[in-house]
Order: structure tokens, then sequence, then C-alpha cells
């Protein structure tokens, strides 16, 4: 079987369907087909968010939006100015689907289900006879004077314009290595730290907004920390985790994490105010209310950690013990070895280098009629519904490259 296509899309998922879309909603002359290797398509739009799918961010200023990818801030400035998450809610809506803001910014469909998102896909590709094949594991590609061969374990397919939307795939990475492409090797990004230490033994489920740093580097985050049965995660730490990827991945994950319970705080202010609070509750026992916005519990595990016992009361405090306390407040560490994966939100920094592809067009700076949208490159961004962002950002252009 060759069957002879315009375009071909190798990659069932989000960035795959909605270049596909959008192609030939613009021109519905053109033949398109999207190869899928798995039997299902759609499979990791099926499972993000919960099952509820979290399409975007409500963050609407390109320029802020850029910040909230680890890899490829620079790089999608421009494609951001082209179509960003407002562009997104409004396609949605036209294509009947109905998106609604959370408190923190995430955005779902209306329905909460990732099934939503499926089948307005799936309707999309059926009214505009774009064939979808499943079972497609892509075997080799061959660039032709102009045109593309495709070789699958089942086909071989042709096109005039190749797009490539894989995701992290490293067989695909390493065909592309063949036709000339740098590829940043995969490392995990997203993922919470394996930490064993008896301040922490029994707080599972408590959290704290901290300042967390990665002792001797530059990395260092900010935001709520939940403590796990296995260390800790939230928001604070999966955010330092993405942006420190790669020295993370080099350290293998055993490194010194400081932990500023206090947040902004310094040990000199912390220091200050606790002479103040054995002034003020000198007769009180000092472990037993927590005098800072955190949980009484962690406060006491940090007093104990201190060499303060139980009923020790403020005024007996020694100089050592409040500089002691201090350190554990503003610049407790902590020894972690090892990571745990984020939940299904399994994200990797990696993929084609940057430098070989136009943001302008998303086309191969090295093969004309080559394109690339979506995790296949080197972008990834943290939590939060910025990842799909990156899928229809590059989709649209993508579509709009081809048909203009």
């Amino acid at each position: 079987m060759n069957s002879k296509y315009d375009i071909l899309i190798v990659g069932g998922g989000a960035a795959g369907f909605f270049t596909a879309i959008n192609i030939v909603e613009r021109n519905p002359k053109l033949k398109v087909a999207i190869l899928e290797r798995g039997k299902e398509v759609l499979s990791k739009v099926r499972i993000s968010g919960g099952g509820r799918c979290n399409v975007t961010h409500a963050c609407f200023v390109p320029n802020d939006l850029v910040k909230f990818y680890p890899r490829g801030e620079k790089e999608l400035r421009g494609p951001f100015h082209q179509f960003c998450s407002g562009d997104t809610i409004e396609w949605f809506e036209k294509h009947g689907v109905e998106l609604k803001i959370e408190d923190d910014g995430r955005m779902f469909p209306t329905s909460d289900s990732s099934q939503t998102i499926i089948d307005c896909f799936l309707n999309a590709t059926q009214k505009l006879k774009i064939d979808i094949l499943t079972n497609q594991s892509v075997q080799s590609l061959f660039k032709g004077e102009n045109y593309w061969k495709v070789e699958t374990n089942v086909a071989t397919f042709s096109c005039q314009k190749l797009v490539m939307t894989t995701g992290s795939n490293p067989k695909v990475w390493e065909m592309l290595t063949e036709l000339g492409h740098s590829i940043i090797s995969a490392v995990p990004s997203l993922f919470t730290f394996n930490i064993k230490d008896k301040r922490i033994k029994d707080l599972m489920g408590l959290s704290a907004f901290a300042n967390v740093k990665v002792k001797n580097t530059k990395l260092e985050s900010s935001g709520p920390l939940l403590i796990t049965h296995w260390g800790m995660s939230g928001p604070g730490i999966l955010r330092l985790s993405a942006w420190g990827a790669r020295i993370l991945a080099d350290k293998n994950y055993h490194f010194v994490l400081q932990v500023n319970w206090l947040n902004d705080l310094t040990f000199e202010e912390t220091l200050e105010k606790l002479k103040e609070l054995k002034l003020e509750h000198s007769k009180k026992a000092v472990s037993k209310k927590s005098p800072f916005e955190f949980p009484n519990r962690l406060w006491e595990s940090l007093v104990l950690a201190s060499e303060i016992f139980e009923d020790t009361k403020w005024a007996d405090l020694s100089k050592n013990q409040l500089q002691n306390l201090a350190n554990q407040l503003t610049n407790g560490e902590f020894q972690v070895n090892g990571k745990s994966t984020f939940k299904e939100e399994f994200v990797t920094a990696g993929g084609i280098d940057l430098k070989e592809i136009n943001f302008k067009t998303m086309e191969s700076k090295l093969h004309p009629n080559l394109y690339f949208a979506g995790e296949i490159l080197n972008i990834d961004a943290i939590t939060g519904g910025f990842n799909f962002q990156n899928a229809w950002t590059g989709g649209f252009i993508i579509a709009q490259t081809i048909v203009n």
C-alpha cells in the first residue's frame, strides 16, 4: 500500500490533531492523514488534568505566559503573539466547547471531562475527512526531491509536507538525528523529592508556603510545599524540579535542599523576631503554638530539631537555642535521595534543539517542508495547561504557514 497525501502528520496526540484540523479548515481540498503508533489516539489528552484535560491557562499576555516554560521561554514569545490562550478559548468555543477558569488559573472544559475535548477533535476530523490511521509505527523517514516518504510497520506513505508531533519519542528522535537534527537528550522534569528526615516523618499532608533552594546552585523557587510520605512535593518543589531538570539529573537526584519555611524572612530578621517573642511570651512553652503562619505540628517538629525540649519556656531559651531555631526556620537542610514521578503528568525536558527551528513557521531550518509541534521540541512547562498551549500554538502556526 502506497498512500499519497498532501500532508502527513506523525503522532495522534493534541498537537497532531490540532494541526490537522486547522489545516483542512483553511483548505478543505488538502488530503491529510494522522499516523499514530498506538491503537488509540489522544491518550495523553484523556488522562491529563486527572481526566478533566487542563486545556490552557488564563494567562493572556504572551510576555507573561512564556515565563512558565523552563525551556522555550525565549523562542515562544513570537508564536504566542500569533496564537495565545485567549485564541485557544475562542477556538474551542467556535467548536462547541466551553472552557472555565479555576481559582489557580487553570482552564478546563465546563463538562470537567477530557472526553469533551476528544469528541471535539474526533468529530472535526471526521467532518473534514482527515484519515486517522492507528497502529502505524514509523520505521523510517526518507526525503526525496520534493516529497517525503514515511515507512511504517504496515505501509509506505508519501507526502509533500511532513509534520512531526510525536512527543518525547526516542525512536523518532533517532530518525531525525539521521536527517541531521540535533537532539537534546531527555531528562525528567516535574518530579517530587524523596527525603527521609525525622523532622517531617509524621507530617504527611501538611503544607506551608516556603522558599526552596538547591545548595551550591542558583536554583531557587517559592510556593506551597507539601510534605508527603516519601518526602516533599507541591508547586514550589515541582517548579524547582522543572527549572533544575538538567542540573538535578547531573547530580543523579542526590543533593541538599535548603528550605526557608518563612519564605522571605532572613535568618537575622527571624532571630530578632524570636528575641521579641522571648520577651512577649516568656512564661509560655515554646513548642505549644506556632507564632508564624504555618502549621503547629511543623513548628513543634522544628522546635525539637533545634534541641529545645517540649516544655521549655520562651524565657529559658539560650542564645544558642534561638540561633538553632532561626536556622531551622530559614535554612533547614534536607538530604534528597532520588525523585518520584508527579502523578501521570509525566513531562520530559529534551527534544529537538530549538536553534534548528524557525519559530515564525515551526519549520525545520535544515529541511524545507518538515514541521514540528508540541513536546517533540526541547520545550516544556510546569503544570497548569502550559504544555497544551505550546501544542495548540505550534499547530496553529504550522497550519497558517502550510495553507498561506
